[in-house]
Formats: structure tokens, sequence, C-alpha cells
């Protein structure tokens, strides 16, 4: 893979796609919700994306798309939430101030870079290249990854590695956090991706 940055506007689901590796640790990865499909609006460019988390449990992580990207949804476990604080001297922007208009909203900008801290919102591309990174949930020693690891995702690519919230750990090739797209909760258990109330305001 060729070293020359990617402009995030033209990336696509098959770049995306290109270096994902397996799903792993205790989460259930699911590649698209079956139940749900979207209007031909909301798979057009740009066009928000309502989705129904009721069924997500603590642990797991759903996936959408969203103007043909990976958006990730996941509900993390206490001891993950609990983990966020202690990671910010290893983390290249642990309070989400690089491009902050660009990567991450301001009702993002906090340690679990969420409306709920349970739950991440992000889009699963990595800032480096455009690849997909894996999902490495289970905290401890694996490979390509440091011992004291507290689970997180690993960009099998260029070995990237982000933590639970999407931060981009020091020293890494990837440049930013996971970016958070805009997205807003309709009810308990309903997304919407796409647009917040910052948006519906403009």
């Amino acid at each position: 893979m060729s070293d020359t940055p990617v402009d995030s506007s033209k990336r696509t689901w098959l770049i995306a796609s290109g270096c994902a590796g397996a799903a792993g640790g205790l989460a259930t990865a699911v590649p698209f919700v079956s139940s749900f499909q979207p209007s031909e609006r909301a798979k057009a460019a740009g066009a928000p994306v309502e989705v129904d988390i009721g069924a997500l449990r603590v642990g797991e992580k759903l996936t959408v798309e969203w103007r043909g990207k990976p958006v990730w949804i996941i509900k993390r476990t206490p001891e993950q939430l609990q983990a966020l604080p202690s990671l910010d001297g290893q983390l290249a922007d642990p309070k989400s101030e690089r491009k902050p208009d660009e990567l991450t909203p301001k009702y993002a900008r906090n340690e679990g870079r969420s409306i709920k801290p349970e739950v991440l919102v992000c889009v699963g591309i990595c800032s480096h290249l455009g690849c997909s990174p894996s999902d490495k949930f289970v905290a401890g020693p694996q490979p390509s990854l440091p011992a004291d690891w507290k689970g997180g995702f690993l960009c099998p690519c260029h070995g990237s590695t982000f933590d639970m919230a999407g931060r981009v750990f020091k020293n890494k090739p990837a440049p930013d956090n996971l970016e958070v797209p805009p997205h807003m909760y309709l009810s308990e258990t309903r997304l919407l991706i796409g647009e917040d109330k910052d948006s519906k305001k403009a």
C-alpha cells in the first residue's frame, strides 16, 4: 500500500474494508444489522441514518453504513470506561483538540468521546491510510499489542492502535483519533447518525 495520504472525501467502503481484520475479543461484531433496512434517501450521500440500539448489549458492537463509511456503535463495559482516564499520557490527542470541528463534535469532547458514557459512536476508518481497524476489546498482552493493553482497536495495515474511545496512541502512523460523526438520540434506544441538534438549527 502506498504511503501517499488519502483524501478522506475519496475514501470508499472498498478501501476501508481492504485491510479489515477479523473481529476479536468478547464483543460480537455485527457487519450490518439485518433487521435495519435504510431508505433510499438514507443510502444517498449525506443522508442521516436512524438506528435502533435497543438490543445492543454491553461489550457488543453494531456496524451501520453512513456516507459509504462504516460507523461503529459500541456499548462499552464499566471496566473499559474506568480505564480511559489512565491512558491520557499514552495518547497523541487525549482531549480531542486536533481538528475538533472535523473529528469530534462539541458534545463528544470528553473522556469517552460520547453523548452517553457507555455508548461510543465512531467511524471505523483509520486516520492514516483509510484501513479499517480490528476489534481488540480484550485487555492484556496480545500479538502486536502492549502488555498493559486495556482494550481498543488495532489497524492491521501499519500497526496504529486506538483506545476504547477511538483515541490514537502516541508514535503511531495514524495522525488523528477516529472520527466521531454527527449524531443524536431520538429516544433512549434510537440513534440518528449524520445529524445533530446543531445541524438541525443550521
